[in-house]
Order: structure tokens, then C-alpha cells, then sequence
């Protein structure tokens, strides 16, 4: 049996390979040699990855970017859109709660003049002078838990922002919109990338199970999925009927190919150091590692996505494509 501190080492090193690559804001600094207490609790947030992904198949969040006003004309269309015409409650960075097409009027002069003047409508091509966020959970889940979630998820990740954001919870799946004014109130301006909405998803998940909700933010590789979903914008193409051509299901790029070869090892490499601990609970850990890396090994053989608890069709706009 291999000592405890070099089993918590090998779960840190390889772990963190799995869940924790690149830019990443909710697990620790690095550090050059983390002392025995920090190695603990580095590795206890390791195993609780590995259980949350191949014991209890956690479900996964959704934040996705849906697209972003051009002018005040789009902007206040999808104001429009995303309470019902002023039918539904719009909170917005101050919690402050409106509901009626008035509230729409005032809010978007708010919006009109708090800042660099946004014009009316702007040419095709210009800047976003908005971002238009979904962020979304399976079937099932409590709609109040997904909206206080999403509000704390705001008050870190646009702190400096104005924003608003409606509660959907009359379908299938409970998500929330949040409309956000691209420039901040110190002048900033937002411009979300691949890396930022990874941590947008981690920041989400972390807030869910705050208030006993399990969620995950893990990614596709790390699942042994190669799924692409379609952006909002080919999905409404396709309904109309103005777009017939159909994109594999499946990513087949040399970098996602590597990167699900990646995390197989990664996978192995986490089961043999549990297998070798002396402690019941990880061994038996390493007993369903094991066969997590069976079954996604089958599926990529085979070009096939294991993903469980997958949610509803709507809820697997999934992903971290920009809107084009």
C-alpha cells in the first residue's frame, strides 16, 4: 500500500490535469510545495470531483452566451423577449424588482444614457453593446435554487456591470436570462472568451451546491464526450429552413481527439493511485474509476458521447461557442 501524503499527491497532480486545466478561479493558487494540511484538502476536493463525475454522474450547468445587442433597438427587444413584454419580474444589479412594459421604457433609458450614449442602432459589424447570458439546469431542479444561484453568479462575475435577469421556470427546464450592459461603470468593457465561460460554468456550480443543488461544471473530455451542440443561431436557421446543411455530432479535430486521450490517462492514472490506498473507500472509488474508463473508452471506440443525466434537447445548447 503506497503512503496517504503520495496518494493525495498523485490524485493533486493528475487531478488537477482533469478538472482543473487552464484558467481557473475557484480551486487554490498553485503553489511550488503545498504542505501536508494543504495536500489534504487539495486531494479531498479531488476525490469529491471523481465521485460528483463517475459515482453519482452529477448534472452538468449550461451558461452560454445567446447573443448581444447592437443598438438600443435589438437591446430592448430582447428585453422584451426575455420577460414577456414586461409580464415577468426583471431584477436587476441592485435587486431591485420591475414588472410592466413602464419598467421596460425606464429601464432602457437607464441603459441609453448610464454610460458612453448607446445609439439607437449600429452598423452590422460594430461592438456588442450588450451580452445577452442563459444559465440553465435539467429538468427537475428547483427554479428558486437555479435564480439564487444565477444572482450570486452575477454579483461576482459582473460585479461591475449593469444587468437584469429573468426567472424562466415554465418550461421544461429552469434557466435564467441575464441581459448585461457591455461597458462597465468604470469604463471596462466585457468581452467573454472560451476560458472566461469555463469559469462562468464553475462559478455556477459552485453556487448551486450552496444551496444543495448538485451540479458540475466538468468538461466534455473529462466526461468522454465529443458532442457539438449547435449555436442558437443554426438551430433557428434550420427550423426556418434556411440552413440544410448539418454538422457531425461528434468532434473529430486532432485537438479533440487528444484531449480525450488526455483524459483517459489522467483517468488511470487517478484509479491506480486510489487502488493502492489503504483506505476501503477508495479503493472501492477506484473500482467504479475503473469502469468509467472502460465505458468511455467503448464510446469513443465505437464514436459515441457518454454523457449521464443528460439533459432535455433545450438544455443541450450546452457549450461555450460565441454567438457569430
Amino acid at each position: 500500500m503506497a503512503l496517504p501524503h503520495d496518494i493525495d499527491g498523485m490524485l493533486v497532480t493528475w487531478g488537477d490535469r482533469l478538472f482543473y486545466p487552464g484558467n481557473r478561479s475557484v480551486r487554490a493558487p498553485r503553489e511550488p510545495r503545498l504542505n501536508p494540511d494543504a495536500m489534504r484538502q487539495r486531494a479531498a476536493v479531488i476525490r469529491r470531483s471523481i465521485e460528483a463525475t463517475v459515482v453519482r454522474r452529477a448534472p452538468q450547468v449550461m451558461v452560454k452566451v445567446t447573443g448581444g445587442g447592437r443598438g438600443m433597438k435589438a437591446i430592448v427587444a430582447h428585453l422584451r423577449y426575455i420577460s414577456k413584454n414586461g409580464r415577468l419580474e426583471i431584477e436587476d444589479q441592485r435587486g431591485e424588482t420591475m414588472r410592466g412594459k413602464d419598467s421596460l421604457h425606464d429601464l432602457a433609458d437607464e441603459w441609453r444614457w448610464g454610460g458612453s450614449k448607446i445609439p439607437e442602432e449600429s452598423a452590422p459589424g460594430q461592438r456588442r453593446e450588450a451580452y445577452n447570458i442563459m444559465l440553465s439546469m435539467p429538468r427537475g431542479t428547483d427554479p428558486l435554487a437555479v435564480q439564487r444561484a444565477a444572482r450570486e453568479f452575477a454579483r461576482v462575475e459582473l460585479a461591475e456591470h449593469t444587468y437584469v435577469m429573468v426567472l424562466h421556470d415554465h418550461q421544461a427546464n429552469p434557466h435564467v436570462h441575464i441581459s448585461v450592459r457591455a461597458e462597465s461603470r468604470q469604463g471596462r468593457r466585457l468581452n467573454p472568451r472560451k476560458a472566461d465561460l469555463h469559469r462562468w460554468r464553475e462559478t455556477f456550480a459552485e453556487k448551486l451546491r450552496g444551496y444543495g443543488v448538485e451540479a458540475e461544471a466538468t468538461r466534455q473530455a473529462t466526461r468522454g464526450t465529443s458532442r457539438n451542440y449547435e449555436p442558437l443561431w443554426r438551430l433557428k436557421a434550420g427550423q426556418e429552413g434556411r440552413l440544410h446543411t448539418v454538422r457531425s455530432s461528434s468532434k473529430r479535430s486532432s485537438v479533440a481527439v487528444a484531449a480525450r486521450a488526455e483524459a483517459v490517462e489522467a483517468w488511470k492514472q487517478l484509479g491506480q493511485a486510489l487502488a493502492t490506498s489503504g483506505d476501503l473507500a477508495d479503493r472501492k472509488l477506484a473500482r467504479s474509476v475503473s469502469s468509467y474508463v472502460r465505458e468511455i473508452s467503448a464510446a469513443a471506440t465505437t464514436d459515441r458521447s457518454v454523457d449521464h443525466r443528460d439533459p432535455s434537447p433545450s438544455h443541450g445548447l450546452r457549450g461555450v461557442e460565441l454567438p457569430r
